[in-house]
């Protein structure tokens, strides 16, 4: 059965950083491609940043060069780097897998932020930055 499960989140100050953590399991063969979705209060939720199996990442661009995504296939856990957090960061994130084997190029590179390609979703976890 697969499972991805999200740990990290806390309520920060502004200009705070944070790291996000996502353990999948379960997986027959690979996790595939793997994101970051956020979902504020009132708000749809909405993709932060993604990362293909050969690494390549893709960001919102709202967190361009403040965020940071990775993933260890050895420990099967994809991470969220977060820094300069502003209170427009506040939200509840989760994280996603399309699952299956190789996951990349320009096919997911123009839908990584869409809901509908992840069939495998966390929990989530809170983010609040707050002052």
């Amino acid at each position: 059965q697969v499972q991805l499960v999200e740990s990290g989140g806390a309520s920060v100050q502004p200009g705070g950083s944070l790291r996000l953590d996502c353990k999948f399991t379960g997986f027959t063969y690979s996790s595939g491609c793997l994101a970051w979705f956020r979902q504020a209060p009132g708000k749809e939720r909405e993709g932060v940043a993604g990362i293909d199996t050969a690494g390549r990442t893709d960001y919102g661009a709202s967190v361009e060069g403040r965020f940071t995504i990775s993933r260890d296939d050895v420990k099967n856990t994809l991470f969220l780097e977060m820094k300069s957090l502003t209170p427009e960061d506040t939200g509840n994130y989760s994280c996603a897998a399309t699952g299956g084997g190789y996951c990349g190029g320009d096919y997911w590179t123009s839908r990584w932020g869409r809901l509908d390609i992840y069939p495998y979703w966390g929990q989530g976890t809170q983010v609040t930055v707050s002052s």
